[in-house]
């Protein structure tokens, strides 16, 4: 067998050591020339490439290693089974569901091997701990919390949650044997617009069992542990110690009107063979084996699907919370949304303001301070509210209408931004501004046609139609709308 590795970053310099020391490295391949040079140098055996393409064409290995950024991994993985090469993706197989289930298809259509690298299913200390929870040795297992966080290693390619959760939902479906059948995700943006650097997850079982996933790259220390508690015991997974596995049998004793009686017990290590497996080889090894016998890895395609639909449900989940990393429903930062309602990315609401039921704030609008949006108000996108706004219930405010301060918008009254639209022409770029200005009253059921300024004060009346501009300080009312007679800033 021999093997070519693409990508040769920290990582891909890993896989390339182990593959050279396991006799099977064939080729290296990286568009950076400097580390094709140094790695060249180090392992002269192997055929430095700088074209993938090239490699794939002219190369003697019979099978792909893929160590590159996760946005990359579709479109290599499917070029290599294309050319009838085996395959083995770093974590994650792709970015999108709908890509991983077309390379396990070609896989299968074209008999090639198709394995990912989900590191911890190699780990010596989780498959003794799998052992652990298959023959019952910590009861029923209640939960199991994950922390894998470090500062640094920050990517804009893919968020924390692609970049480090994969690890840890792996090794959960793995030693729980099922997969969550509830996801809930939420996280921060803190240093790349858009790109949550921390995350925490939580997912329900069928069985009862719960798990939280806690990943970060903006963390001031480094940590790798994975915690399992059972009715009988607890475990706890370090990978950053050298005995790696420990247990505790601690004993929690309830009675019926009596506080909890808690007896600790001091931990276990549960084996010193552990510590001396490198995770990285046993992986390697695995491939090299399920090359040679042509039989499927433990984390062959399948199980790499598992993993990517939760890795989805968890996106789904974060990108239905506010992009600052608040859930979506409740006291925000300085203003209320309720749960029903959406605000989309880019959306910048005043502190005091209230969004009711059943709204949607379309992307890049700005609302001001101690507004009032009643249920199923639609605005946006690119509208501008004013503070002490009052929008009532039914309203939708289209893109180039604008509401300074102090505006009342009755319920169910009418902004349109196109003055001939037709469904078969697209009139985007025809869009007329509307100015409502300050401390002017829309009454209920008025339609306000677009390209018109309501002055300041002024007073539509309910069920007007408004055609043209309307002088400040002035009463309207009828179809068309017609002036009436001046009326006073308070009504």
């Amino acid at each position: 067998m021999s093997i070519a590795v693409v990508g040769c970053g920290d990582w891909g310099s890993n896989l390339i050591r182990n593959f050279h020391d396991l006799g099977v490295l064939n080729s290296i391949c990286d568009v950076d020339e400097e580390k094709l040079r140094s790695l060249s140098l180090k392992y002269p055996e192997a055929k430095a490439w700088d074209n993938y393409d090239e490699m794939l064409a002219k190369s003697t290995a019979d099978a792909v290693v893929v160590s590159t950024p996760p946005s990359s991994h579709y479109s290599l993985a499917r070029q290599a089974l294309l050319a009838n090469k085996d395959i083995f993706v770093e974590k994650p197989l792709a970015m999108r569901y709908k890509e991983g289930e077309e390379l396990v298809a070609i896989a299968e259509r074209k008999n090639r091997i198709l394995m990912v690298g989900h590191l911890l299913i190699y780990h010596p200390a989780i498959v003794e701990l799998k052992e652990m929870v298959d023959e019952g040795e910590l009861g029923r297992v209640h939960y199991i919390f994950s922390n894998r966080l470090n500062l640094g290693k920050i990517r804009t390619e893919e968020n924390i949650l692609w970049s480090f959760a994969p690890h840890d939902i792996s090794a959960m479906l793995y030693l729980l044997k099922e997969t969550p059948d509830k996801v809930v995700s939420c996280g921060g943006a803190y240093l790349n617009h858009g790109i949550a650097d921390v995350t925490i997850t939580t997912m329900s079982f069928p069985s009862g069992t719960k798990a939280h996933i806690f990943v970060s790259w903006l963390h001031p220390y480094k940590e790798q542990k994975l915690i399992v508690i059972g009715s009988e015991a607890m475990a706890v997974f370090d990978d950053l110690t050298v005995e790696k596995l420990f247990i505790y049998r601690h004993k929690v004793k309830c009675e019926d009107g009596k506080a909890p009686i808690i007896k600790k017990e001091l931990y276990e290590l549960v084996s010193e063979l552990i510590k001396h497996k490198e995770p990285l080889r046993v992986e390697c090894e695995h491939f090299v084996k399920c090359l040679e016998e042509r039989k499927q890895p433990k984390t062959d395609g399948h199980e790499a699907l598992a993993v990517l639909k939760v890795l989805s449900e968890c996106q789904n989940s974060l990108d239905s919370q506010e992009e600052n990393g608040n859930p979506k429903g409740g006291k925000q930062d300085g203003y209320f949304i309720h749960e029903s309602s959406y605000l989309d990315a880019d959306v910048e609401v005043g502190d005091g303001t209230k969004i009711w039921h059943f709204s949607h704030i379309l992307k890049n609008t700005k609302i001001g301070r101690n507004c009032i949006v009643g249920q199923n108000v639609m605005m946006g996108p690119n509208v501008i509210i004013g503070n002490n706004v009052k929008i009532q219930n039914n309203v939708s405010i289209y893109d180039g209408v604008i509401l300074e301060d102090d505006v009342f918008c009755g319920p169910s009254c009418v902004f349109t931004n196109v003055i001939n639209p037709r469904s078969h022409i697209n009139r985007k770029k025809e869009f007329q501004k509307t100015l409502i200005k300050r401390g002017a009253t829309i009454g209920a059921n008025a339609t306000i046609l677009c390209g018109v300024t309501v002055g300041k004060y002024a007073f539509v009346g309910a069920g007007a139609i408004v055609t043209k501009d309307i002088p400040s300080n002035m009463l309207v009312y009828g179809t068309a709308a017609k002036e009436r007679r001046y009326i006073e800033k308070d009504g």
